[in-house]
């Protein structure tokens, strides 16, 4: 992974997606845009999020990393 996740914990979209913008930009784990990892999300493609807050969703690092050892087998 060129992205490091901390071995437990939560993730925000921008630490999954990346974001070119931020300073110093932040490489994606999972290289699609947010429209991409949306729907994702809502085929259960990709991993179910969880909202901390009106504006907070993330994601568990234990569901992104199984996601990421799933598309690196092809399976």
């Amino acid at each position: 992974m060129s992205n490091t996740l901390p071995e437990t914990g939560f993730v925000r979209l921008s630490q999954i997606i990346g974001n070119p913008k931020a300073n110093p930009p932040v490489p994606p784990i999972i290289p699609v845009c947010a429209s991409a990892w949306w729907n994702g999300c809502r085929s259960g493609k990709f991993p179910a999020p969880i909202r901390l807050g009106r504006r907070c969703t993330v994601w568990r690092v234990e569901d992104i990393r199984a996601l990421v050892d799933r598309i690196t087998r092809g399976s």
